[in-house]
C-alpha cells in the first residue's frame, strides 16, 4: 500500500487537478487545450525519462538542459548542410558522446555524478555559444526540409509516448532494468553479485544524453531553428518531475509511469495558473517548488514507514 501510494501519488493529484480545472474553466478539458499541453510537455518528458533511469541507478545528470539546447542548434545546422540525415545523426552523435564521457568518468574513475555532469553542463553550453558566436548566429531549418515533419505536434507526442512505452518495458522487463535497480539500491552488493556495475552506469548516462539530444532535435524541428536560450534550468524541472513521480533521489526505486504523471502535473499546474490570469509566470515556479517540498517530505516519511 505504501509503495503504491509513493508511486501513484502524482497520478492521483493529477486527476484531482484535471477535475478541478474542468469545473472552474469550460475550456480546460477540451481537446485543444489538452493537446497543446501534451505537445509542450513532450520535450521535458523525453529528458525526464532519461533522468529517471539515471536517478534509479543512484546518479544525477545536470547536463541535460544544455545538451538539449546544443542538440537543437546542431540539428538545425545539420539540416542546412546534410538534410534530414545530418539533422538527426549529428546532434544524437554529439549528445551520445557527451553521455559516454560523463558515464566513463563516473563509473571508471568514481568521480561524483554531480561534479561530472555540472562540468558537462558548462561544456555543452560553452560549445553552444562557440558554435553560434555567442548567440549571434541562428541556424534556420530549410523551409522544404523533410526534417520539419518531425515538428508536427502529433508526431512529437507519439515519439514521447513510444519512448515511455519502450522505457517502461526496458526498466521492468529486461536484465538492464533489473541491473539499474540493483546498482541504485546497493552498488557494493551489485558488484559482489557479479553485475557489470560500471558498464550499467556508463550505459545509463549515454541513454540520458541521447534522450536529451532527441528532445533537442524535436525542438529544432518544431521551431524551425536552433534556439540558443532554451534549456536553461530544464534539468531542474526534469528532476522535479522525476521526484514528484515517486522516484527516490537515493536510487533503487522508481517507475517511468510516475515520471510521466509528474511531467503532466507540472504542466497542468502551469495551465491552471495561466487560466486564472491573476498571477505571472513566476508563480508556477513557486507552486512547483512548494509541491516538490511536500512530495520530498512525504517520500521521506513513506520510506521510513516501509523500513
Amino acid at each position: 500500500m505504501i509503495v503504491r501510494l509513493q508511486r501513484q501519488g502524482a497520478l492521483v493529484v493529477l486527476v484531482i487537478l484535471l477535475a478541478l480545472g474542468g469545473l472552474l474553466f469550460r475550456t480546460f478539458l477540451t481537446t485543444y487545450t489538452l493537446g497543446n499541453l501534451a505537445v509542450q510537455a513532450s520535450f521535458l518528458a523525453m529528458i525526464a525519462l532519461g533522468m529517471t533511469l539515471v536517478i534509479i541507478s543512484g546518479g544525477i545528470d545536470l547536463s541535460v538542459g544544455s545538451v538539449y539546447a546544443l542538440s537543437g542548434v546542431l540539428a538545425a545546422y545539420g539540416s542546412t548542410r546534410w538534410g534530414l540525415a545530418g539533422a538527426l545523426i549529428l546532434p544524437l552523435l554529439v549528445s551520445g558522446v557527451i553521455g559516454l564521457i560523463q558515464g566513463t568518468l563516473i563509473a571508471r574513475l568514481r568521480m561524483a555524478p554531480f561534479i561530472v555532469t555540472l562540468c558537462g553542463l558548462l561544456f555543452a553550453r560553452g560549445l553552444l555559444q562557440l558554435i553560434t558566436s555567442e548567440g549571434s548566429t541562428t541556424y534556420l531549418v530549410p523551409p522544404g526540409s523533410a526534417f520539419r515533419w518531425l515538428g508536427d505536434g502529433t508526431v512529437l507526442v507519439v515519439i514521447a509516448v513510444i519512448a515511455y512505452l519502450v522505457g517502461g518495458v526496458v526498466l521492468q522487463r529486461t536484465p538492464f532494468g533489473m541491473r539499474l535497480f540493483a546498482v541504485g539500491g546497493n552498488e557494493d552488493a551489485a558488484s559482489l553479485m557479479g553485475l557489470p556495475v560500471a558498464r550499467t552506469k556508463i550505459s545509463v548516462y549515454v541513454v540520458s544524453g541521447l534522450l536529451a539530444g532527441c528532445a533537442g532535435v524535436m525542438s529544432a524541428a518544431q521551431l524551425g531553428s536552433g534556439v540558443t536560450v532554451i534549456g536553461v534550468g530544464l534539468e531542474l524541472n526534469a528532476i522535479a518531475a522525476v521526484v514528484i513521480g515517486g522516484t527516490m533521489l537515493t536510487g533503487g526505486s522508481g517507475a517511468v509511469s510516475g515520471t510521466l504523471a509528474g511531467v503532466a502535473l507540472l504542466f497542468v499546474i502551469q495551465e491552471l495558473i495561466n487560466q486564472l490570469g491573476r498571477f505571472n509566470s513566476n508563480m508556477q515556479n513557486v507552486v512547483s517548488g512548494a509541491v516538490l517540498v511536500v512530495v520530498v517530505v512525504l517520500q521521506t516519511l513513506l520510506s521510513r514507514a516501509r523500513r
